[in-house]
């Protein structure tokens, strides 16, 4: 149940409640873009697979996914594949640094919010988080309102 402000609205969720996972099998980008994402205000928490991350029970409070493409195990599309069954109003960020253009395709095309190659930089990764959660407080559906 949202929590409601005193005209008894739902509050817009602080950064600070909104939960951003990191799922990559890399564990220095686990812990560099974890702390990315906490130094701008979210709470963040990171995952070496796909199958850590669907067993963590953490999807239904996930605001936002940033996913590897390429893991050992279960790849990022796969887990966005199962996550659209599911959990289909997470919005998904690709951060990757080996995919092919037909991967890029294939996940913009099963609704990726952002595909983003790596280095990203704290400005992108910033903006692109911005964007999600202004959009998803727009209307009741999430980030894919139109």
């Amino acid at each position: 149940m949202a929590a409601e402000d005193s005209t008894g609205r739902a509050k817009k969720p602080t950064n600070g409640e909104r939960l951003v996972c990191i799922v990559d099998d890399d564990a220095s980008v686990r812990r560099s873009t974890g702390r990315l994402i906490r130094s701008l205000g979210f709470q963040a928490e990171t995952f070496a697979s796909a199958e850590d991350f669907l067993s963590s029970g953490r999807a239904a409070q996930t605001a936002c996914l940033l996913l590897d493409m390429c893991m050992p195990g279960m790849d990022g599309l796969e887990l966005q594949r199962r996550l659209a069954d599911q959990m289909p109003t997470i919005p998904i960020v690709f951060l990757t640094a080996h995919a092919t253009d037909e991967e890029e395709r294939r996940a913009r095309a099963a609704g990726t919010v952002a595909f983003l190659r790596k280095p990203v930089g704290q400005d992108v990764l910033l903006r692109v988080l911005r964007t999600i959660f202004d959009d998803s407080t727009r209307g009741q559906g999430g980030p894919h309102d139109d």
